[in-house]
C-alpha cells in the first residue's frame, strides 16, 4: 500500500473520500510509477480448473506486464483446447510429473499455482525450486508450517512469493484499508463479513475432501478472515467458533462456519462463511458512523456506502488482470509484492485457531 495513504493531513470525511479516489490508483498499483519494463513476463498456470479456465487465461489476455506462455496440467485431455485458445506452443505446455523442467524453460518466468489448497505446498515448492517466481492462489496452504515451508523455499532460490489475494488490490478495498488508518468515522467497533455460496451439491468433489482442503473455511472463509484484518487494520488476539453441516457432501469438512476475532482495540469481527446461503458483505461500524461493501469479494462490481451519504462507485477495471499486472511490476522493479506470503500464512495461523476453537469448544487465543 501507498505511504501516500499515511502522510495525509487530518481530513473530513467527504475531503478523506475524495482524496482516496484520486489516489486509489496509486494505492492498488504501487508500481504504476516506475520505469516501463523492457518485457512482460511470461506466466506458466499451474491446474486448469474454473478459475484458470473462466478468469485467469481471459485476463492474461488484458494485462500490460506480463501474459500466459504456458501451463502445467495432469489433465491431457484439456491442452488441445489450450493450445489452439491462446497459441501455446508445445515446449510451454507441462504435466504434473515433469514440472521441475521448468528450470530449463527461459519463456516462463513466473509460476501461479492454482489447484486445490491441499496440493499449494507441493508445485510451489517444485517452482520455486525450478527457480521461478512464485504466484498462489488463496488460501495459501493447508497449514501455517506449509506456508513456512514455501516461504523459505522461494527466499533459498530467490525467488518472489505471493498470495493471489486480488481483493488487496481492488480500488473500493484499498480505499477500506486506508480507512482503517485515517479513521474518518472514528474507531472502529464492530466488524460484519460474510462470504460464501448456496452449493446444493449432492456429490463428492474436491470441496468435500478435506485432504484438498474442501470444506466453506478453507474455499470461502479465508475472504472474511482477510477482510477482517485488513479492513480493521489490526491483527486479531482471540477467536470463537462453532461450525454446522446440513449437507452430508460436507460431513468431513464443514458446510457452515461462524467465527468471533477480537482485535487488541477492542473491536469484534463477527464473520460467517458457508456454502447453505449466499453471502456477501462487509462492513464497518465505528463510532461516528459505518461504511460497507455489497458486495465485497465479487469478481465484479464490488461497491459501497457509507453512513452520510458517500457512494463508493464500483471500478471497471478487471480485478485478475489489475493484480497479476501489480505482482508482475513487483517482480520487474525488484519491488515487495502487495500480498506476500507471510500475509497469507497469517491467515492460516488464524484458520488453525478457528479450527481449534470449533473443536475445543472454547475461545482460543492467537500468537
Amino acid at each position: 500500500m501507498s505511504n501516500t495513504f499515511y502522510s495525509l493531513p487530518p481530513l473530513n470525511r467527504r475531503q478523506l473520500l475524495k482524496t482516496l479516489g484520486v489516489l486509489g490508483l496509486a494505492g492498488a498499483a504501487p508500481g504504476l510509477w516506475a520505469a516501463t519494463p523492457r518485457r512482460r513476463l511470461g506466466v506458466a498456470l499451474v491446474g486448469l480448473g474454473y478459475y484458470s479456465r473462466d478468469l485467469l487465461a481471459p485476463a492474461l489476455q488484458l494485462t500490460q506486464h506480463c501474459y500466459l506462455a504456458g501451463i502445467v496440467t495432469g489433465s491431457p485431455d484439456k491442452i488441445p483446447h489450450w493450445q489452439a485458445t491462446y497459441n501455446i506452443p508445445e515446449r510451454n505446455v507441462y504435466h504434473y510429473g515433469n514440472m521441475h523442467e521448468l528450470a530449463n524453460n527461459p519463456d516462463i518466468d513466473v509460476v501461479y499455482v492454482v489447484t486445490p489448497t491441499g496440493l499449494h505446498q507441493h508445485f510451489s515448492v517444485i517452482a520455486a525450486n525450478a527457480g521461478k517466481h512464485v504466484w498462489c492462489e488463496k488460501p495459501m496452504a493447508m497449514t501455517a508450517s506449509e506456508c513456512q515451508t514455501i516461504i523459505d523455499t522461494c527466499r533459498k532460490n530467490k525467488v518472489q512469493l505471493t498470495v493471489g489475494y486480488r481483493m488487496q488490490h481492488e480500488p473500493n478495498t484499498r480505499r477500506l484499508m486506508a480507512m482503517a488508518r485515517e479513521k474518518p468515522y472514528g474507531n472502529i467497533r464492530d466488524i460484519i463479513a460474510e462470504a460464501g455460496y448456496r452449493s446444493g451439491s449432492t456429490s463428492h468433489h474436491w470441496r468435500a475432501d478435506p485432504k484438498l482442503g474442501g470444506g466453506a473455511l478453507y474455499d470461502m472463509g479465508v475472504y472474511p478472515l482477510n477482510a477482517a484484518r485488513y479492513t480493521s487494520g489490526e491483527e486479531p488476539i482471540a477467536v470463537s467458533a462453532r461450525q454446522e453441516t446440513q449437507n452430508p457432501v460436507y460431513a468431513q469438512v464443514g458446510e457452515t462456519t461462524w467465527f468471533d476475532l477480537e482485535f487488541p482495540s477492542g473491536a469484534i469481527a463477527k464473520c460467517l462463511t458457508g456454502y447453505d446461503r449466499n453471502l456477501n458483505t462487509l462492513r464497518a461500524n465505528c463510532e461516528k458512523g459505518w461504511y460497507e461493501l455489497v458486495p465485497f469479494q465479487s469478481y465484479s462490481n464490488v461497491q459501497g456506502r457509507t453512513s452520510d451519504g458517500i457512494t463508493l462507485k464500483p471500478s471497471p477495471e478487471n480485478q485478475q488482470a489489475r493484480q497479476m499486472d501489480n505482482d508482475a511490476l513487483a517482480i520487474i522493479n525488484n519491488t515487495a509484492p502487495l500480498v506476500p506470503g507471510e500475509n497469507g500464512k497469517q491467515d492460516i495461523v488464524i484458520l488453525e485457531a478457528v479450527l481449534k476453537a470449533i473443536t475445543e469448544k472454547k475461545k482460543v487465543r492467537i500468537g
